[in-house]
């Protein structure tokens, strides 16, 4: 299973990345090959991607969420199996680095084998990081925010 690790530096202080992070039917915008995510509720996400040319779709569960820190998933449904955790950490005044890890899973062996081979996933990952800075620095402020606080899957 293909593990991917990477980070970026944003000039934007750390409440504002990671409210924009929240914005999960945003991620279209800068996540290359994401066709659509829908915020079934607070802690469940439907994703449809086109990956090597089909649409697959899966559904994702927020099990933590700790405002300007943490955000992790699992996925509980469907074709691929995208786990991870991205973390927010304030490394000045206006910037945050932001952490991605992540555990995706393919359908087949080809598939993962492929994906691990050819670095598909981690230079999607990159590729992904690098929009997610343009579209954040080049806005004046996030297009939204969700402030909950997930423990263990349950909104408090």
């Amino acid at each position: 299973m293909p593990k991917v690790q990477d980070s970026i530096d944003v000039q934007v202080p750390v409440q504002q990345a990671y409210n924009q992070w929240t914005q999960f039917e945003e991620f279209p915008k800068f996540m290359d090959g994401i066709e659509s995510v829908q915020q079934l509720d607070d802690t469940h996400v439907q994703w449809v991607a086109e990956i090597r040319g089909e649409s697959r779709q899966w559904t994702t569960e927020i099990t933590e969420q700790r405002p300007d820190e943490t955000i992790a998933w699992k996925t509980i449904d469907g074709e691929v199996k995208n786990d991870g955790v991205v973390t927010f950490e304030q490394v000045g005044a206006n910037q945050t680095r932001v952490n991605v890890q992540m555990d995706v899973e393919g359908e087949s062996t080809t598939e993962n084998v492929a994906g691990d081979l050819l670095g598909v996933v981690k230079d999607q990952v990159h590729g992904d990081l690098e929009r997610f800075k343009q579209l954040i620095e080049n806005r004046d402020e996030e297009t939204g925010a969700w402030r909950g606080e997930v423990q263990e899957g349950e909104t408090k």
